[in-house]
């Protein structure tokens, strides 16, 4: 946070959106909080303390509740890391991104290895647990210098890893570059290779994937991530943050097998979203009902990044759709050895894994 913004201003803010969506999500205790988006780690201790504190009043914790906070590996940063710990933090992810800093200027990042390792090294004496991402399949990476990066990497000792391939994304940077011919992104048979090697290398680590971009030794998976990609239900507190939960009408009778929930998104932009919460109480955009359908296949798309895949008939109860399968694109791809099932259960193999945004339309009954 710049120190122009008003701490006690967005202190208040945050705390009645807060109190909004636990009118509507009682009797329930919060399992994971994650402070993301932006740059939370320099939001003052304080504030941050106070809104922990609001949600345990409002809602209460899990007895081993994950707190996380995302952070810039910068010296500013790490500087309040002890503060943070003592504020509830109990894990934090810093966004290294490369080991080398020609990488670190390419990908337009303003700290230096020598910094992120510092703040690495302070993380993780300050947090029981860390994490940090790696950016790999960057142009002209041989997979000789992926690997040594790689185990590197893995030498400092962290217990989770988000190894992220590099995409080139409409309206950036890079797809400027790559459009005028000054970058030439890695072809797609170097990723499958350079995945490959990844996958073989953490898991000698013991520290396989569990997702396709993220890697954890046994236990130390990110469980507010696990949310997400089982499509269970989470609240999104702040502008720009989206949320699912039960519709408000049978929020206050809530079953495990209700099918109707809300997609909730906050105004992004911070002058409207305190405008929201000064006029309306929240600072909710969008409020739409997900019919059984969508979430079906939501959850299906969200399910199949996990190495654990998807219990099919769990989603049908739990949605109410059926059909949702295309079963003979299922047959097919489970012939290629691109799909294992067992029982009710269905996995992408790891060698499907890198075709995954080719695969899913495919197994998705889209018509159905």
């Amino acid at each position: 946070m710049r120190e122009t913004i008003d701490n006690k201003q967005w202190e208040t803010a945050l705390i009645a959106d807060m109190a909004y969506e636990a009118t509507l999500t009682p009797n329930r205790k919060l399992s994971s909080i994650f402070f993301g988006g932006g740059t939370p780690s320099l939001m003052p201790p304080k504030l941050v303390e106070r809104l922990i504190t609001q949600a345990s009043q409002y809602w209460g914790f899990e007895d081993d509740i994950e707190i996380t906070l995302e952070a810039n590996p910068s010296s500013v940063e790490a500087a309040r890391f002890n503060d943070l710990s003592h504020a509830g933090i109990n894990r934090v992810s810093l966004g290294l991104q490369a080991l080398d800093d020609q990488t670190l200027e390419f990908l337009g990042r303003a700290h230096s290895v020598a910094e992120g390792l510092a703040a690495l090294d302070i993380a993780q004496k300050v947090f029981a647990r860390t994490s940090f991402d790696l950016i790999y399949a960057r142009p002209e990476q041989s997979l000789k210098a992926w690997e040594e990066e790689l185990q590197r990497g893995i030498s400092f000792g962290t217990n989770h890893l988000s190894l992220y391939q590099l995409t080139i994304e409409p309206s950036t940077r890079f797809e400027t570059l790559v459009r005028n011919g000054t970058l030439t992104p890695a072809d797609d048979d170097h990723c499958a290779d350079l995945y490959a090697m990844t996958a073989q290398i953490t898991a000698a680590a013991k520290m396989p994937s569990y997702e396709i971009s993220n890697h954890a030794s046994f236990g130390q998976e990110s469980r507010h991530n696990l949310i997400y990609w089982r499509y269970q239900d989470y609240i999104g507190i702040g502008p720009g943050a989206h949320g699912r939960r039960p519709n408000r009408e049978i929020a206050h009778g809530w079953q495990p097998n209700e099918r109707q929930y809300y997609a909730t998104e906050r105004h992004k932009k911070p002058e409207n979203y305190l405008s929201g919460i000064t006029h309306n109480g929240h600072g909710i955009k969008s409020e739409n009902m997900l019919d059984g359908k969508t979430r079906a296949m939501e959850a299906m798309m969200m399910g199949l990044r996990l190495r654990e895949g998807i219990d099919i008939d769990y989603i049908m109860e739990q949605t109410g759709a059926s059909d949702i399968i295309n079963q003979t694109a299922l047959t097919h791809l489970q012939d290629l050895g691109f799909i294992s099932t067992n029982g009710t259960r269905i996995a992408i193999t790891d060698k499907a894994m890198p075709l995954l945004d080719a695969i899913l339309p495919q197994i998705i009954n889209i018509e159905g």
